[in-house]
């Protein structure tokens, strides 16, 4: 990957404090190890009391009328995996009536997967391989959209997945990159798919390093020993602040529509 041209650094929000009674927020997790990361930086500033499921482990999913907002997070296997995972159908379906009911929703990686697949879209598996601080540009809609317009034109970001997707019918397209085109995109209120890690903070791809060193250099031979310890200090830098920025901005569209 060619060196970045130095990129500004998006601004963090400030907290935005409500009076009232706190978001209920459901969040997916669907692999053993989960990182909330950025997004539950967001959250706990909020003060969102957080329901956890972990339907990977026992198929349970969050009731829709119990929360404010829905987040689902990544995972090893991919939105088709029915067989090994028969919970993935309706938690797409899930996804989809949630957002349209008007409550704030985010699917990272698998989770946008999932959200794609919710709203009719096909998922193509092993075309789209990202691994690392990738760039990701916006789009015009992009650009003006509530939850992206506090960041650069282009911006790194973190990257893990092989799969990816179409369109879906009815939602507006934010953001790309070389590889996948689709990186981002939304339907209703606050209705994200996301395919980048944005809540991937520099200590949680340091964690994934420690966990998971076979499956980051099969992604990328040398990342441990080379591409790592280079690229960190400078792209993970702006990923970090990206990230927190996005998150932060999604969980104010939660506390808005509460």
């Amino acid at each position: 990957m060619p060196p970045l041209a130095p990129a500004r650094v998006p601004c963090i929000l400030p907290l935005i404090e409500k009076p009232g009674n706190p978001m209920r927020v459901a969040i997916v997790e669907n692999t053993r190890i989960t990182h909330h990361g950025q997004v539950g930086v967001a959250l706990h500033e909020a003060a969102a009391k957080i329901d956890l499921y972990k339907p990977w482990a026992d198929q349970r999913l969050p009731d829709p009328g119990s929360f404010d907002a829905l987040v689902v997070f990544g995972g090893e296997q991919s939105a088709r995996d029915d067989h090994s995972h028969p919970y993935l159908s309706a938690l797409a379906r899930l996804m989809h009536v949630a957002g349209k009911e008007g409550k704030a929703v985010l699917g990272i990686c698998l989770g946008s997967q999932l959200l794609a697949r919710g709203l009719g879209a096909e998922n193509h598996l092993g075309t789209a391989p990202e691994f690392g601080w990738c760039e990701v540009a916006l789009t015009d809609d992009g650009r003006a959209d509530p939850v992206l317009s506090h960041l650069p034109d282009r911006f790194p970001i973190f990257q893990w997945h092989s799969d990816t997707f179409t369109l879906p019918q009815g939602t507006t397209r934010l953001a790309g990159s070389d590889v996948a085109q689709n990186q981002c995109f939304r339907i209703n209120r606050a209705t994200y798919g996301m395919q980048f890690h944005f809540e991937a903070s520099r200590a949680v791809v340091a964690d994934w390093n420690r966990h998971f060193p076979e499956a980051v250099e099969r992604n990328l031979p040398g990342w441990l020993g080379t591409h790592h310890p280079e690229r960190a200090p400078v792209q993970g830098v702006q990923a970090d602040a990206a990230g927190l920025a996005i998150a932060r901005a999604w969980v104010g569209l939660i506390e808005s529509g509460t």
